[in-house]
């Protein structure tokens, strides 16, 4: 009978109060740190002044070093982020969110003061391990705080804010595009470490997960976290259950080595590797990182290719954010199943294949039009990029993060969102090394 009650109670009642919600919100910071991080170099490889300093306009290894610049901040982010696990196991999941807000920091700031190439590239490493292990600290703190009723709603605000990220890096790009300085460049680089700081300043004023203080026996903190968090009933609650689930899961195998041997580990695994790299397999990365290019082949001058990358990453954004209201209606698997579908040309239906259609399109108008004076055309060519992102934000991207968190127990989760967030990083490796090149001499086949 009291298993029933409490199953009624916790399945009806709202489960959180505002400092949940706020404390989900001043940590998204994290979320944002990452997306203006990912998102600067796109709009920093068409300053003038960046190109001028560094001699990209001029070097015949130019392609190549762009292609580095990209590449090595994704080697830097699937390397470090398989750190996160140590920090947040041992340390707590406050911890590894600090540690990698503090690699940010001191990496966005000696990137903003790079005097050559090398500089350059050696700290677009770090800046990427740093990145990539806030984008994974993050939502497994977040998977930890949040109520399970409201879990995805409130995780998806880590998608976003990784959004906003992407947004204001994109704006900051374009407002100092027009300052004629040969350092222009240098303050868009600098401004990733505001929101790094912002996160360690907030960080002594956030929860700990409850589920880490249980599992190393710190139940009295546990429980002033859940008190803090939710009404003192659901807090006792879920104490209760946590604690037996922990009590269970200091048995059990936390090994990466017991995420491949063991098969129900291993099925969460590879259903975790690829939902993220089949997510990355969109090239949506490319469209980002390379929207100028793209915009400069379709025609547009520098002004308003960086116009249009910020109006397609405010789209993105407005998106992203109207994903919050849905994701909590639909299965998680359904409604990554029909956003991956998506891509995916299926004669029967008329939303499946929408993203592939828009590729196709996308294709054939550039094939076509590319050099012409058609503006109706190149106009539409523009549009697919902005059509692609629609059904691309409201489906896939934020909620991957709720779905991968909650595949696995708390004693694996760490480990388990490393190892989506490195998929991620393997696949945007391979999209962004390779994009420059197949630009160069294949154009629109790639």
């Amino acid at each position: 009978m009291a298993t029933t009650n409490i199953h009624k109670h916790t399945s009806g009642a709202r489960q959180f109060n505002w400092i949940n919600l706020l404390t989900i919100i001043a940590m998204s910071f994290g979320s944002m740190t990452y997306g203006y991080s990912a998102s600067i170099i796109a709009t920093t490889l068409s300053q003038p002044s960046f190109l001028t300093y560094f001699d990209l306009d001029t070097r015949s290894d130019a392609t190549a070093l762009i292609s580095t610049m990209n590449g090595i901040y994704q080697v830097g982010g699937f390397l470090g982020v398989f750190t996160v696990s140590w920090f947040a196991d041992k340390w707590g999941r406050r911890a590894a969110i600090g540690v990698s807000a503090l690699i940010t920091l001191i990496s966005g700031a000696l990137l903003a003061g790079s005097v050559n190439v090398a500089m350059l590239i050696v700290f677009r490493f770090f800046s990427g391990a740093g990145a990539f292990m806030i984008l994974s600290a993050v939502p497994i703190w977040m998977n930890e705080v949040t109520p399970p009723r409201n879990r995805g709603m409130l995780v998806d605000i880590h998608g976003a804010a990784l959004l906003f990220g992407y947004m204001l890096a994109a704006w900051t790009g374009y407002s100092f595009f027009h300052l004629d300085s040969p350092n222009a460049w240098r303050a868009p680089l600098a401004f990733q470490c505001l929101p790094a700081l912002i996160v360690m300043i907030g960080l002594p004023f956030m929860p700990e997960s409850p589920r880490f203080l249980l599992i190393n026996d710190r139940h009295d903190e546990a429980a002033k976290c859940l008190n803090r968090l939710h009404t003192r009933e659901e807090a006792a609650i879920e104490l209760e259950q946590i604690s037996h689930q922990m009590h269970i899961d200091r048995t059990l195998p936390s090994s990466y080595w017991a995420l491949v041997t063991k098969p129900s580990y291993r099925k969460r695994t590879l259903l975790c590797l690829g939902t993220t790299c089949g997510i990355q397999f969109s090239g949506i990365l490319v469209i980002n990182n390379y929207g100028p290019i793209l915009y400069g082949t379709l025609g547009y001058d520098p002004d308003h290719q960086l116009v249009l990358l910020g109006g397609w990453l405010t789209l993105a954004f407005g998106c992203g954010v109207l994903s919050l209201f849905l994701v909590d209606h639909f299965p998680r698997p359904k409604l990554i199943g029909g956003g991956i579908a998506m891509c995916k040309p299926r004669l029967n239906t008329n939303a499946d294949g929408m993203l592939v259609v828009c590729l196709i399109i996308e294709c054939a108008l550039v094939k076509n039009f590319v050099g012409t004076t058609n503006t109706a055309a190149l106009s539409a060519a523009v549009a697919m990029f902005y059509v692609y992102v629609i059904f691309y934000e409201l489906t896939l991207d934020g909620l991957q993060f709720a779905y991968i968190g909650e595949l696995f127990p708390t004693h694996l989760r760490a480990k388990g969102m490393n190892i989506g967030v490195a998929g991620i990083c393997l696949m945007n490796i391979i999209w962004l090394q390779a994009a420059p090149t197949a630009f160069a001499n294949i154009g629109w086949k790639f």
